[in-house]
C-alpha cells in the first residue's frame, strides 16, 4: 500500500499521541505547581505546542482525504461526494459529528498554544495551573474523539460513491460560521482555566486577572460574530425569512454569549475594584459549562434540531459524564475555595457604577437561566413521563423583553456614574434631554408606522436612548479636562452603539415585516410594500451535483420601474434527491426584498412566497459593532501594564 493510503492511520496516531501529551500536560504542570517544582511546571509550554503540531496533523490529513475523495473512511463516505464542488470538500470536514469535533479540538489546541506564547510576564505557577486545566478539558475531548467518533475509521470494503454532503450545509456559511462559534465557545475556556487556577491557588490576583480581560473580551466577540452569521445563514438559506427562531441549539449557543457578557462587565468590577470576585469566578464556570452543555445537546440525540450532529447514546453518555466531571468538579472546587475571593473588596454606595454592573449581571444570568429552562424543561418532563411540553417563541420572546427591557434603559448610566459612590442627580441631568429626545423619536415612530406600532416605536425608542446615551459619554469624557479616551472606553461605546443598532433592527423589522405567500403563474404578479414582484418565468437548470427550477422575478419600484432581477430557485441534490430552497434577495440598508419559490401547484402555477424586510440587515450590523467593541477593548494597553499603573489610567 502506498503511504499515501496509510495516512488515514497516521492521523488516527497523531491523535492518539495528542491525547498522551494532553495527559501530561494535565498531571506534571498541576502536581508541580502544587508542590513548587520548576522542572515539572516548564513542560506545560511544550506540552501545548506539540499538542497543537498533532492535532493540526490530523486535521490537515482529515482535510486531504475529503480533497482526494477517499471514500475508504466511514466519515468521508457520509459526507462528501465525487460531484460535491472541492470548495464544499474543505468545509465537509467539520460538516458532520466527528470533524466537527476534531474542529473543536483544533480550536482548544490553538487558543492553549496562544495562551502559553502570550503568558511569559505572568508567574510560572500561574502558567501552570491555567494550561495544566486546559490540558484536562483537551483529554476529555481526544478521548471522546478516539473511543467513540473517530473520523479515521475505515470502511470495508470501501465504498465506491459517498452519500453527499447534507444539502443544508452546501454553503459559504459553513465555511465560517463553525469556525467562529467555536472559537468563541472553546475561547472561554481560558477564562474557565484561570477561574480554576485561581481557586486552587486559594486568591485573585489582580495582575494576571487583568490579564483575562483581552481573552475573555475576543472569545466573546467571536461568539458573537459566530451566532450573527448563524442567524445570517437561516435567514437566507431556510427561505423562511426568520433570523431567530429560538431553536434549542440556538439557544445553546445564545446561554454562553449571555454568561459571557456578564463575565466581562464583572471582570472589570474585580480588576478595578476588587468586588465580585466570587461572582467572577462562578461567570467563568459558568459560560465554559454553558459552552459544554452546548456540545452535549447537540451530539447526545436528545434535541431535534436542524443543527443537531448525532442521536448516538453512547456518545451522549460520555459527554455527559465529562459534563458532570468538569462543571461538578469545577462548582466543588468553588464552593470550597471561594468565600475568600471577596476579602480585598472595597464598600460602595447603592448609587454608584458597582451596583449598576451588579443589576446587569443579575439580569443578564437571569436571561441565561430563563432560555436554559426553556430549553431543558422539555426534555426533563419528557424524561419524567410528565407528557410532551412544548416551550416555544412565545414564551422566549417575552421573557426575554421583561428582562432585557430594564437592562436597556441602565445602559447610558454605567458609563456616566463614578465608581464607589455617585450623586443619582448628576447623570440623571446629564442625559435628561437626550431622555426627552428619546421619547420624542418613539412618539414619531408610533404615529408614522403604517403597522406594528408598538414594536417600532420601542425599537426606535431604546435605540435613541442607547446610541445617545452613549454619544453624551464620549462627548463628556472628550471635554473633561485631562481626560482621554482610552481603547477600553472606545470599546465599551462601539459595543453600546451595536446594541442601539441592533434594536433598530430587531424590533423595526418584527413590527414592519410584510410578508405574501400565493399562487403565480408566468406573466403574473404579486403586490407587496408598494412593489411589484413579476414572475416572467420557470427554467430548469443543471448545477455542479443538482438539478433545479430556477425562477425569473423582475421587481418593479411602485409597480413601474424595473430595478432588479431576482432568481429564487428549488434545488434537487443529485445524491439523496433533497429538495432545497434558495432565495432570490435584493439587499438594502433600509430594506431586504426576498422571494422564496414553492412548491408547482398545477396548471402553470407556482407558489411564490414574497417579504419586505425593513431593517433587518441592522440586527447582524450591531452584533458586529458589539464585536468589534469587544476586539477595541481587547487591544487597550493597560492590560499589558503592571498593576500600579493600570490602576493609575483607570481612574
Amino acid at each position: 500500500m502506498p503511504f499515501a493510503g496509510l495516512l488515514p492511520e497516521l492521523g488516527h496516531v497523531a491523535l492518539a499521541l495528542a491525547l498522551l501529551v494532553a495527559l501530561v500536560q494535565a498531571f506534571l504542570p498541576l502536581l508541580g505547581a502544587q508542590r513548587g517544582l520548576a522542572p515539572l511546571m516548564a513542560v506545560a509550554r511544550p506540552a501545548a505546542y506539540l499538542q497543537l503540531a498533532l492535532v493540526g496533523l490530523a486535521f490537515a490529513i482529515l482535510s486531504r482525504a475529503f480533497a482526494a475523495g477517499d471514500f475508504s473512511l466511514r466519515y468521508v463516505a457520509e459526507n462528501s461526494n465525487s460531484l460535491l464542488p472541492m470548495v464544499y470538500r474543505y468545509t465537509a470536514v467539520w460538516g458532520a459529528h466527528e470533524g466537527s469535533l476534531l474542529l473543536w479540538a483544533l480550536v482548544l489546541a490553538l487558543w492553549t498554544a496562544a495562551v502559553a506564547a502570550f503568558s511569559r510576564a505572568l508567574p510560572l505557577p500561574v502558567v501552570a495551573r491555567v494550561l495544566g486545566v486546559m490540558g484536562v478539558v483537551a483529554v476529555g475531548f481526544l478521548a471522546f474523539l478516539i473511543f467513540t467518533s473517530n473520523p479515521f475509521e475505515r470502511l470495508l470494503p470501501a465504498a465506491a460513491e459517498g452519500r453527499d454532503l447534507n444539502p443544508l450545509l452546501q454553503d459559504p456559511g459553513l465555511i465560517v460560521h463553525p469556525p467562529m462559534l467555536y472559537a468563541g465557545y472553546v475561547g472561554f475556556a481560558v477564562p474557565f482555566a484561570f477561574a480554576i487556577a485561581a481557586l486552587l491557588e486559594g486568591r485573585i490576583d489582580a495582575q494576571w486577572l487583568r490579564w483575562t480581560r483581552p481573552w475573555t473580551n475576543v472569545a466573546w466577540a467571536f461568539l458573537t460574530i459566530g451566532i450573527a452569521l448563524g442567524s445570517w445563514w437561516a435567514y437566507y438559506e431556510l427561505g423562511w425569512g426568520g433570523w431567530w427562531f429560538w431553536d434549542p441549539v440556538e439557544n445553546a449557543s445564545f446561554m454562553p454569549w449571555l454568561a459571557g457578557a456578564a463575565l466581562l462587565h464583572s471582570q472589570a468590577v474585580t480588576e478595578k475594584r476588587g468586588s465580585f470576585g466570587g461572582w467572577t469566578l462562578l461567570l467563568a464556570i459558568a459560560a465554559f459549562s454553558l459552552s459544554l452543555l452546548g456540545t452535549f445537546l447537540v451530539r447526545s440525540g436528545v434535541l431535534t434540531s436542524v443543527h443537531a450532529f448525532a442521536a448516538d447514546p453512547t456518545r451522549g453518555l460520555f459527554v455527559l459524564v465529562f459534563l458532570g466531571i468538569v462543571i461538578g468538579g469545577s462548582l466543588l472546587l468553588y464552593a470550597l475555595r471561594a468565600p475568600d475571593a471577596d476579602a480585598n473588596a472595597k464598600p460602595f454606595a447603592a448609587a454608584s457604577r458597582e451596583t449598576l454592573l451588579l443589576v446587569n449581571n443579575l439580569l443578564l444570568a437571569t436571561a441565561c437561566a430563563m432560555v436554559l429552562l426553556g430549553t431543558l424543561y422539555p426534555m426533563l418532563a419528557d424524561a419524567l413521563d410528565l407528557g410532551k411540553i412544548s416551550v416555544g417563541p412565545p414564551y422566549f420572546a417575552m421573557m426575554f423583553l421583561l428582562l432585557m427591557a430594564p437592562l436597556v434603559a441602565l445602559v447610558p448610566f454605567g458609563p456616566l456614574t463614578r465608581w464607589q459612590r455617585e450623586d443619582i442627580g448628576t447623570p440623571l441631568r446629564m442625559l435628561a434631554p437626550w431622555a426627552l429626545l428619546a421619547v420624542v423619536a418613539g412618539i414619531a415612530a408610533f404615529v408614522l408606522a403604517p403597522q406594528g406600532g408598538w414594536k417600532t416605536a420601542a425599537g426606535v425608542l431604546g435605540a435613541a436612548w442607547v446610541g445617545f446615551g452613549t454619544l453624551r459619554f464620549l462627548v463628556t469624557r472628550w471635554t473633561q479636562p485631562g481626560a482621554r479616551l482610552t481603547r477600553e472606553m472606545l470599546g465599551m461605546s462601539l459595543a453600546h452603539f451595536g446594541i442601539a443598532v441592533f434594536l433598530v433592527g430587531a424590533l423595526l423589522v418584527e413590527g414592519l415585516n410584510q410578508q405574501r405567500e400565493t399562487a403565480v403563474r408566468p406573466g403574473g404578479q404579486v403586490a407587496i410594500g408598494g412593489d411589484c414582484f413579476v414572475l416572467r418565468g420557470i427554467e430548469h437548470h443543471e448545477g455542479p451535483n443538482y438539478t433545479s427550477d430556477r425562477a425569473t422575478v423582475d421587481v418593479l419600484a411602485g409597480c413601474r420601474d424595473k430595478v432588479a432581477t431576482l432568481h429564487p430557485e428549488k434545488r434537487r441534490y443529485a445524491a439523496g434527491g433533497q429538495v432545497m430552497t434558495e432565495v432570490g434577495l435584493l439587499p438594502g440598508v433600509t430594506r431586504d426584498l426576498y422571494v422564496a419559490l414553492g412548491e408547482p401547484l398545477g396548471d402553470d402555477a407556482w407558489a411564490l412566497r414574497v417579504h419586505v424586510k425593513p431593517f433587518v440587515r441592522w440586527i447582524w450590523a450591531g452584533a458586529l459593532l458589539m464585536a468589534l467593541g469587544g476586539l477595541v477593548t481587547a487591544t487597550d494597553r493597560r492590560f499589558r501594564q503592571p498593576a500600579r499603573a493600570a490602576r493609575q489610567e483607570a481612574a
